[in-house]
């Protein structure tokens, strides 16, 4: 996907929900990739999400308004980077160390498992950081 500027940018349509000072809330549904399967009425895989995006500036929008949020596809990258592939690094590396050291399977894996933990929860802390770097626009 790119936008007018020819950078590669990530889109998802949505409703504004409501306005305050200097945010927009807007409103994106996600369906899961089986959402036009026949069976999705009896499926316990399917369904809709609704999730709640802060966008900051000030639009030219209404409660209502249909816009389209943009974010920079690289941004896109460094979440998925963050959330799944340094995390796999991680208990992969210490996997590998922990065997290489000749400590017992079963602990090996445990530990390296263990270590998410605090990966994440130091993620949780820096979520106010990490959150001023994933900027969101609307295309009205």
């Amino acid at each position: 996907m790119t936008n007018s500027t020819g950078s590669q940018s990530i889109n998802h349509d949505g409703i504004v929900q409501s306005i305050e000072e200097n945010t927009v809330i807007v409103v994106i549904s996600s369906s899961s990739a089986c959402s036009g399967c026949h069976a999705e009425g009896s499926c316990s895989l399917s369904g809709q999400e609704e999730k709640i995006i802060e966008i900051q500036g000030k639009y030219n929008v209404k409660p209502g308004d249909p816009v389209t949020i943009l974010m920079k596809q690289s941004m896109g990258y460094s979440a998925v980077f963050l959330g799944y592939l340094l995390p796999l690094i991680i208990v992969i590396a210490l996997l590998v160390t922990l065997t290489s050291f000749g400590v017992q399977e079963l602990t090996s894996g445990f530990f390296s498992i263990a270590v998410l933990i605090p990966y994440y929860t130091i993620l949780f802390f820096l979520r106010k950081t990490i959150n001023e770097k994933f900027k969101f626009t609307l295309k009205v």
